[in-house]
């Protein structure tokens, strides 16, 4: 890890850029913290983190303020990483499957979300690597938001992350529901009700499916970009509860 950047919020948080070999990340911490904290690791949409930095931004001030680093790297063919052909040629396909009005198919979702899924996961495990070697950072680890599909397999394969806040809000291939029934950590996810972009009745399947004892949904109308400003309020609570 290298970090290239750095300067201080006007609320004292820390916020570093960093680079993890070719993948570039940001890292917050509280403005004054006389030991090591907990982790949160905030995941996205595959839209690039300069797109997503001001919702990324909040969300880590947010934890900062209850006192947890956050941290979050770009995904693989996404802002300015080497896009991938198979991965472009699925985003081409869905864009017409929607604006066709056609239901977007199980192939479609296969080529669009496992690859990603395959190469995510292990850089966020390798990034995990590089955070808790960091003086200023001890664990534990919670996973936030993104591609649920990849939020599903860290789940499960990720034994450091103690608790997982996901958003029902993308696509999820059939394969990955055998995967959420061994996700065994609490859960914390957020459905719109009325999302266009995603189908209500698989997220609430999804939701069946995983395997976790202490799982929570919570449901708000409104559509992909409606979530009312409380829902956050609620993932940090739930995030306050397993961290400390």
């Amino acid at each position: 890890m290298r970090f290239t950047s750095e300067q201080r919020l006007d609320d004292g948080v820390l916020e570093r850029e960093f680079t993890l070999g070719e993948i570039p990340g940001i890292l917050w911490t509280p403005a004054s913290a006389s030991a090591p904290v907990p982790l949160i690791l905030l995941s996205h949409p595959p839209l690039g983190l300069h797109k997503m930095y001001p919702r990324l931004v909040a969300r880590a001030r947010h934890a900062a303020a209850d006192g947890f680093a956050a941290a979050t790297i770009e995904l693989p063919g996404s802002g300015d990483r080497p896009r991938w052909a198979a991965a472009e040629q699925a985003r081409a396909d869905l864009r017409r499957a929607m604006e066709a009005g056609e239901p977007v198919s199980d192939e479609i979702i296969d080529a669009l979300i496992l690859p990603l899924v395959d190469k995510a996961v292990p850089e966020s495990q390798a990034a995990l690597d590089a955070l808790l070697a960091l003086p200023e950072i001890g664990g534990p680890v919670a996973y936030s938001g993104g591609v649920i599909s990849v939020g599903i397999r860290l789940a499960v394969v990720e034994p450091r992350i103690v608790a997982a806040g996901f958003f029902a809000g993308s696509f999820v291939p059939r394969a990955m529901f055998e995967e959420a029934r061994q996700v065994t950590i609490p859960l914390h996810v957020l459905l719109q009700w009325d999302d266009e972009r995603n189908d209500r009745q698989a997220a609430l399947d999804l939701f069946d499916a995983f395997g976790s004892k202490e799982k929570t949904l919570h449901a708000n109308m409104g559509g992909h970009t409606g979530v009312p400003q409380f829902a956050g309020e609620d993932a940090a609570g739930f995030f306050a509860r397993h961290l400390r």
